[in-house]
C-alpha cells in the first residue's frame, strides 16, 4: 500500500498530488507502526517535503500520532506548540512564560524531545536537563504530580508517543524537516482547548489555520515567531493568525504599542544561558528586553485563553504577578517535584 501512495506523492513538483485524508491515514499508519521499510519512510518524507503537506495530510498524521500517544485531560488550558528542533539565536521565552501563566490561573502544557533536524538547536529538554531534570527518565505519575501541583505539564514526547522515538534515527539521517515536525507539535497530550503554535514562514498561515480549525481547538494563535517558535518578538512586530469558530484573521502584535519594544542583546544561547535568563526573568531581574518579552508573551496568551479582556489588562495582571514573586515560587516548586527521586505510580 505504501508503495502505491509513494507513487502519488513522489511524481515531482508538478506531477505529485495531495493524498486524501483516508489515504494519508494509511500512509501515517504504515510509517508510525513501522510497517513500511526505512527506505520507504525516508522516500515518503522527502516527497512530502518537496510537494508540501496539505492540511488533510497533516491532520491524518496528527490523528495517528494521537492514537499512539498517552493523552489525558490532566488540566484544561493552553498547549504551547513550539519547534522540537530548538533555538540557536533566541531566548526560550515560552519556558518562563508558562510559570507566569500558571501563577495567573492558566494551566500550560509544554512538550518536546532531544534536539532534532533541521536546526539542531537548544531544545526544551536540554534546558530542563540543565535545571537538573531528566524528564525522559521520569515516571508518568511524577510528571502528572508536578502538573497537578503547579499547573505546568511538561511531556517528554518520545516517551508518551513511542513511534516518535522509533522514527528518530530516520529523521536524523535525513537531516531535514518532515511531516512529523508539524504533527508532533499537535498531539495535544492534555486535551487543551487553546493552542499557540509557532511557524517559520508566513506562507503556511492559511494551511495551519485550516488545520487548527479541523482539530477543533476552541481558539488558536498561529505565530510567526522567533526562529519559527510561538514566542513573540520584542524588538519588532510579530505576524500572527487568530483562529476561532471556523474563521481566521491576521493580527499584527507590535510591542511598541504597549511601550515594550526594545533591542535584544546578542547572546550565545547555550542550555546554561537559557536557564540563567529564564530564572532571572521569573524573578523580575535580568535584561529588560527579556523581561518585556516574558510579559508580552504572557499577556497575549492570557488574552487568547480568555482570562483577560485585552492585552493591556494582561500586561497589568502579569506585572503584578511577577512583582508578587508567585511565578518564581511556582517554578521552584515544579522543579523540586520534577527532580524528586521518589518513584510515583504510573497511571494506565
Amino acid at each position: 500500500m505504501i508503495t502505491n501512495l509513494l507513487k502519488e506523492v513522489g511524481r515531482g513538483k508538478r506531477g505529485a498530488r495531495d493524498l486524501s485524508y483516508d489515504e494519508a491515514l494509511l500512509a501515517a499508519d504504515a510509517i508510525l507502526e513501522l510497517k513500511a521499510t526505512p527506505a520507504q519512510i525516508g522516500a515518503f518524507f522527502i516527497a512530502e517535503r518537496i510537494k508540501m503537506e496539505s492540511a488533510e495530510e497533516l491532520e491524518a498524521f496528527v490523528a495517528v500520532c494521537r492514537k499512539h500517544a498517552y493523552r489525558a485531560p490532566i488540566h484544561q488550558g493552553l498547549d504551547c506548540a513550539g519547534p522540537y528542533d530548538g533555538r540557536k539565536k533566541s531566548f526560550f521565552a515560552t519556558f518562563p512564560t508558562s510559570f507566569l501563566l500558571a501563577a495567573a490561573g492558566l494551566p500550560v502544557t509544554l512538550h518536546g524531545a532531544a534536539s532534532l533536524p533541521p536546526k539542531w538547536g537548544v531544545s526544551l529538554q536540554d534546558l530542563l536537563h540543565q535545571a537538573g531534570i531528566s524528564a525522559h527518565l521520569l515516571t508518568r505519575g511524577q510528571i502528572i504530580k508536578a502538573a497537578t501541583d503547579t499547573g505546568v505539564l511538561y511531556v517528554p514526547a518520545e516517551e508518551w508517543c513511542p513511534p516518535l522515538k522509533a522514527l528518530r534515527s530516520i529523521r536524523t539521517e535525513l537531516g531535514m524537516r518532515t511531516v512529523l515536525n508539524t504533527a508532533e507539535k499537535l498531539i495535544d497530550y492534555s486535551h487543551s482547548p487553546y493552542l499557540i503554535f509557532g511557524v517559520y514562514h508566513n506562507t503556511v498561515f492559511e494551511r495551519m489555520a485550516k488545520l487548527a480549525d479541523r482539530l477543533q481547538y476552541r481558539k488558536a494563535l498561529i505565530v510567526q515567531g522567533t526562529e519559527g517558535s510561538e514566542d513573540l518578538f520584542i524588538e519588532r512586530p510579530t505576524r500572527t493568525y487568530i483562529v476561532e469558530e471556523g474563521e481566521s484573521r491576521l493580527h499584527i502584535i507590535d510591542p511598541d504599542t504597549y511601550g515594550l519594544e526594545m533591542p535584544v542583546p546578542e547572546m550565545e544561547w547555550t542550555p546554561s544561558e537559557q536557564l540563567r535568563v529564564s530564572e532571572a526573568v521569573l524573578q523580575g531581574r535580568g535584561h529588560l528586553a527579556f523581561v518585556n518579552q516574558l510579559l508580552l508573551n504572557a499577556a497575549v496568551r492570557l488574552r487568547l485563553a480568555e482570562k483577560v479582556d485585552s492585552i493591556e489588562e494582561g500586561l497589568y495582571t502579569c506585572k503584578d504577578m511577577l512583582d508578587s514573586g508567585a511565578p518564581w515560587e511556582l517554578y521552584r516548586k515544579w522543579q523540586n517535584v520534577m527532580r524528586s527521586e521518589g518513584v510515583l505510580s504510573c497511571p494506565n
